[in-house]
């Protein structure tokens, strides 16, 4: 039989989808403590990479950001009471996220 087939990656459908340039969101006051978050991240065959990187205010709200628009997203802890939507959004618009306590 000589059928031909269709052949198909076996790796993940999304494996070579990864942009150039990761884009990073960092939500909180102290912007350079955040920024230490950042060190070392992301190294893939030993090489620094450029990163894109977007400031946001405490008060400003993950909703207004689209689904996966961030590859790391670093948050100073939330209030309390609004940590939950918060954890839900950050999944929601990054890939990786990271809470930190203030």
């Amino acid at each position: 039989m000589n059928a031909s087939y269709a052949r198909l990656p076996l790796g993940p459908i999304i494996g070579g989808l990864t942009r150039s340039t990761p884009r990073i969101l960092l939500s909180g006051n102290h912007q350079p403590s955040l920024l230490r978050h950042l060190e070392g991240w992301p190294r893939r065959n030993g090489k620094s990479r450029a990163l894109l990187i977007r400031f946001a205010d405490t008060d400003e709200s993950l909703a207004g950001f689209a689904d996966d628009s961030f590859d790391l997203a670093v948050i100073q802890a939330p209030p309390s009471e609004c940590l939950e939507s918060c954890v839900h959004e950050l999944t929601r618009v990054a890939r990786q996220g990271l809470i930190t306590r203030r």
